[in-house]
């Protein structure tokens, strides 16, 4: 085990995290200021380590039931609501009758000249709806959550590829809008 005692309490952990070349266990890293000049005071006071070791044995409310998801995520299953386009069966996902629907909206979106509030109009959707619909890994037989990308254990309802050239296309227009904000 690697030795980082944390400057400001004494606590030895190979889990400390370091700051401005200092190492800090997680409780004093989290209050610790991101100013140099501030921190330099913060590293000062030095404080006990054993007045935080309660605190080091409490697990964060929804750390245990995050983690249940992650395993969850990591076999295929869905974290979310079930999408549009699926319906829950058995505990499930499988396509529903408005399934054809989904690959209507990523072809026209990639194949018209139209905007997302015009196609959101069209499928009576907001356009927020419209983004989750053209953003959600779901409908290429994914699971997303946490930042992380799983193969799902359902069916996808379109290919990577039109989800991808989607992906592009929607990147593409969020950088000409973040130019003309520019200008």
């Amino acid at each position: 085990m690697i030795s980082k005692r944390c400057v400001k309490c004494g606590f030895d952990s190979e889990k400390n995290k370091e700051k401005f070349e200092i190492y800090l266990c997680d409780i004093c890293h989290y209050f610790s200021p991101n100013n140099s000049e501030k921190f330099k005071d913060y590293i000062s006071e030095k404080i006990n380590g054993t007045v935080l070791d309660s605190f080091r044995k409490y697990t964060p409310v929804g750390e245990k039931q995050k983690k249940g998801m992650i395993s969850q995520a990591s076999k295929g299953k869905v974290m979310s609501r079930v999408p549009f386009g699926y319906k829950m069966e058995n505990k499930k996902l499988v396509p529903a009758e408005n399934k054809n629907e989904i690959e209507d909206i990523f072809q026209e979106f990639l194949q018209e000249n139209i905007s997302l509030r015009q196609l959101a109009q069209r499928h009576s959707l907001s356009v927020n709806g419209l983004k989750k619909i053209l953003t959600n890994f779901t409908y290429i037989g994914k699971v997303k959550f946490n930042n992380q990308v799983y193969e799902g254990n359902h069916p996808a309802l379109i290919s990577s590829t039109l989800f991808n050239h989607v992906q592009n296309k929607l990147e593409k227009l969020k950088k000409e809008k973040r130019d003309e904000l520019e200008v």
